[in-house]
Parts: C-alpha cells; structure tokens; sequence
C-alpha cells in the first residue's frame, strides 16, 4: 500500500502532504494573527492604564515640580502591582524619567523622544531597556492643557508569549485532530480509488484506454454506447459516417441527435433490437441493440451498426437477375411448345400452315419488342419492362403496358427509374399472384411535363390503416425470402423519389395504385424549352 508504485500510495502521501501543508500554513497564520491580536489588546491595557496614572494630581503636581519628594516611583510601584503591568514609567516634558522599574535609570534621560508631545496617545511594541514590550502612553497636562510630561505603561513580551503558548497549544491540537481525521478519509479514499479502478495502476488504465481506442475506431462497424438516461456516452468513426453524425455529441441524447424515425426508434430500443434494418438516406444498416447489465442494474445499451448497402445491392442485383433467367425459362418453355406446333405440323405436310405459324409468332414478338422499344427510349428499362412481361407470362399474371405510354430520358438518369418501376412492379405481381384470375397489372409511364409512373393492379389493395406504414423500412406483410430482406423496397422507392424532388401517391380502390411524379432532368427540360421555341422563331 506504501509502495510509491502504487495509484492508492501516490495519492494517499499527496493527499497527507496537501492536509499537513495546510495545517502548517494554517497554524502559522493562527498564530501570527493570534500573536497580533494580542499585542493589540495589551497596547489597548497599557494605554488605559496610561492615562489613568496620567490623571492623578499628585503625579500632574509632582511632575510640575519635578518631583522634589520623590513621590512618583513609589505611586508607579504601586500600579505595577495592582494591574500587573512591567513597568510605569513617568518622565517630564523633556524626557527626564522620574519612575522605573529600575531605580538606577530614575533621573536620565530616555533613549527615544517623547511621543506625546501632540497631545494624543501612542501605543506600539516598544524595544526598551527592559526588552519587548506592548506599550501604551499617555500624555499629561497642566491646568491649562500643555504637555508637561508621559505615562509610559508596557507589558513585556513574556508576558504576551506566554498567552500566545497557550493559544498555540489549542491551535497543535486541532491541527493535529483534523490532520488524523484527514489521514483516514484519505486512507478509505484510496482504497475505494483501487476498488473503482478494479486495482488497476495509471500505466494499465492508460495502456487500456489506448487499447479501446484503437480498437473502437479501427473496426469496420458502427459502435455507440448509452447511458441509462439515453445519453451517447462513446461513438467511434465508422458510426459517424454511416449515420452522418459530425461534431461532439457526447452527453448529448438520441432526441437531439436524430430526427423522428425509425432509426431513433431503434437506438431507443422501442420494438425489437436484434437485426433490425434501417435504410438512412445513404446506406443500408443492419442495427443491433444490447442493454448492458451492470449487478442486475441497466446502466444503458450499446449500439452495433453494420453497412449492408453493397450486400444488400448485390443481393437485390442477383434477385433480378434470378427473375431475368426466370423470364428466359419461361420464353424457352413456351419456345420448346412453339418448335413443337412446327415440328407437327410440318409432320402432317402442312408447310403452307407451318410457314403461317412461324411469320405471326415472329412478328407478334417483334412488334411488341419493336414498339416498346420505340416507345421507351432508355434501353434498360424496356429491357426490365420485356423482363416482367415474361415473368407475368409464366405467372399467369397479365402484365401490360398502356398504348399511350412513353419515355425519353438520359440513360444516365435510367437508374434509379429501373429501381421505382422494378420495386412497385415486383410488389404488384407479388399482391396479385394468390388471387383468382384475372390478375393483371398495368404500367403507365409518361414524361410531359414531369416523368409520372403509375402501377396499378387489381389485387387486394392496401388497408387504410397501414397506408403511413408501407413506406417505413422494415415494415413488410410477406414471410422473408432468403437472405433478401422484406420491407425496403417501397422505403428505397420513397427515398430515391424525395431525393429527386417528387412526390409518391398511393390509392386503394379497386386493387392498389402507385403514382411516381419525379421533375424531368435538366437535359430533357433544355430539349423540351428549345422544341417548343422553335414554331415562334419561324
């Protein structure tokens, strides 16, 4: 415990040397004051006692005679007894003494002027012959109010130290009390430190935190600690990152950080915490949320947040992928019935009805590829229209898209139109597959003055109490598929669409409906302003 190795010693001899500093300083201090209280008060006695002795007659009479008789060192002898003074000594205007406690010195002159020649009284600490001395004099004053001579009243220094010893005595007492009482609370102060720091010393406790804070920002997961009011009491770099999190938000609680959302609602720990998928404006996470059990007490939650957007990218790329070979297995099925009808045909020697056959099946195919074609301008989204139209096909599902349907846009821009129309045609097909025929779903897309997208299907439609709630990621009425996880893509659609600056309306009647408006890009807005500029410059 006294090893100056040890946290506990360092601060328990630091402590004792802080209180036994103080009790020094402050004894000293006590006893300078108590010293100057002292000498205050006997200067205060010894002036009194100067200006009663200066009030006598017999000491103004003798004094103005110059005392024949010998009158004032008995009369000063007799004071010095009754009030315990060390000396009275009486001396004429001139300084001529005519009392002292040493009668050899009675008849000379003083060493030091006479003070009171102004009329007014003087104490001080004197150095006079008979040593230091709390001193008090008196002028005395004739009939007509001159000075004619001095009471000089002192109480000599034994006299104050010895009142001062007995002061410094009480003083060593209680010093030396409050330095015990501070030397045991110093004493259960360390040891309560060790029971805190677990026994750790300053190099561990220093080593560990540099440990953590390594580790806890050199991980490639999102980490924020809670306390149990709520408050961020860790966050490391990747959590800011994925969560936009900028600025020192320690101490601070998850209602001032994050907006309203499920992403607050899930560092809250309302609902389930256990893999909990929250789509951020950016990213894909994976949120895991564990209280932290402290002796049976919660002492807060710690937070893990995993980026899934590449995953879950890729993931939903294979998924389109899987529904493409899908769509080719079903057009190779019905290819395999057609080759056949041919193979028959041309087995009973009708080649006049087999010829027929194939030029219909061959320009009913090209035709509705060729007008799609024409009709949508970016390649990849009549290539997905192609896609479902086939995967309808083998669902039995009719999938349409409206005559009047049209669509001009960059194929930079076509992305994120593949991930809308994609999204709200594979919700379509999926609420219309348990239904009894018919089950259609009908696309409409257009781009006048703004691009609109509507999917509609004649399906069950969406109740009115949960119409808020289909966009929130994570909320989903299907069964998970895979590792494909329910409940993002109308949250993904509704993201992307407010991030371009539209709008997404959904109604119920009849099946559900979905209507897209997103404004047209800047490229097809110049082209549009320069066509319709064109008749008037003509």
């Amino acid at each position: 415990m006294w090893r100056l190795k040890t946290l506990a010693s360092r601060i328990l001899l630091a402590v004792l040397g802080i209180l036994l500093a103080t009790v020094v300083i402050g004894g000293v201090l006590d006893v300078q004051l108590t010293r100057r209280t002292f000498d205050t008060q006997y200067e205060g006695r010894a002036v009194a006692m100067a200006n009663v002795v200066a009030q006598i007659p017999d000491v103004r009479a003798a004094v103005l005679a110059g005392d024949p008789t010998h009158l004032i060192q008995p009369l000063a002898h007799h004071v010095e007894s009754a009030s315990g003074a060390s000396y009275v000594v009486v001396t004429n205007r001139a300084g001529i003494r005519f009392s002292h406690p040493n009668p050899t010195l009675i008849g000379r002159r003083l060493e030091e002027p006479v003070a009171v020649l102004d009329g007014r009284d003087h104490v001080g600490i004197d150095h006079g012959s008979l040593g230091r001395s709390a001193n008090g004099k008196a002028p005395i004053f004739d009939k007509a109010g001159h000075v004619i001579g001095q009471v000089s009243v002192g109480i000599v220094e034994t006299e104050v130290a010895g009142a001062v010893q007995q002061q410094i005595a009480a003083i060593a007492l209680y010093s030396a009390i409050a330095l015990g009482v501070g030397a045991l609370v110093a004493l259960f102060m360390t040891r309560a430190l060790k029971r805190v720091t677990f026994g750790l010393e300053i190099s561990e406790i220093s080593s560990l935190l540099q440990d953590r804070e390594a580790m806890l920002h050199g991980i490639r997961e999102g980490v924020i600690g809670f306390d149990a009011k709520r408050r961020v009491t860790l966050i490391n770099n990747e959590a800011r990152r994925l969560m936009g999190v900028n600025g020192n938000v320690v101490g601070r609680s998850v209602d001032e950080i994050f907006p309203p959302g499920r992403l607050r609602d899930v560092l809250d720990g309302r609902g389930p915490s256990m893999d909990q998928s929250v789509l951020t404006d950016d990213s894909l996470l994976i949120v895991n949320r564990n209280p932290v059990i402290v002796a049976g007490r919660d002492v807060g939650s710690v937070v893990t947040l995993r980026d899934r957007t590449e995953l879950e990218s890729l993931v939903r790329e294979l998924h389109a992928m899987t529904g493409l070979a899908n769509a080719l297995r079903a057009q190779e099925h019905e290819f395999t019935n057609r080759l056949h009808v041919i193979a028959g045909l041309i087995d009973l020697g009708e080649f006049d009805e087999a010829s027929r056959f194939v030029t219909t099946v061959t320009q009913n195919e090209l035709a509705s590829a060729e007008d799609l074609r024409e009709r949508i301008a970016p390649p990849v989204v009549a290539a997905l229209l192609l896609a479902k139209l086939a995967v309808g096909a083998e669902r039995e599902i009719t999938v349409g898209v409206t005559s009047d349907s049209h669509l001009d846009v960059p194929d930079t821009d076509a992305a994120n139109l593949m991930t809308v129309i994609g999204n709200l045609v594979d919700n379509a097909l999926d609420a219309v597959a348990p239904q009894p025929e018919p089950r259609t779903v009908t696309v409409h897309l257009a781009d006048d003055d703004e691009i609109l997208i509507v999917v509609s299907d004649n399906g069950p439609g969406i109740p009115a109490d949960v119409v808020d709630d289909i966009f929130i990621d994570g909320y989903s009425t299907k069964s998970p598929r895979g590792d494909s996880r329910r409940g993002l893509g109308l949250a993904l659609v509704q993201r992307l669409v407010h991030r371009a600056g539209g709008t997404v309306t959904v109604t119920s009647v009849g099946g559900a409906r979905f209507e897209v408006r997103l404004p047209l890009p800047d490229e097809r807005k110049n082209a549009r302003m320069k066509t319709l500029a064109e008749p008037r410059t003509r």
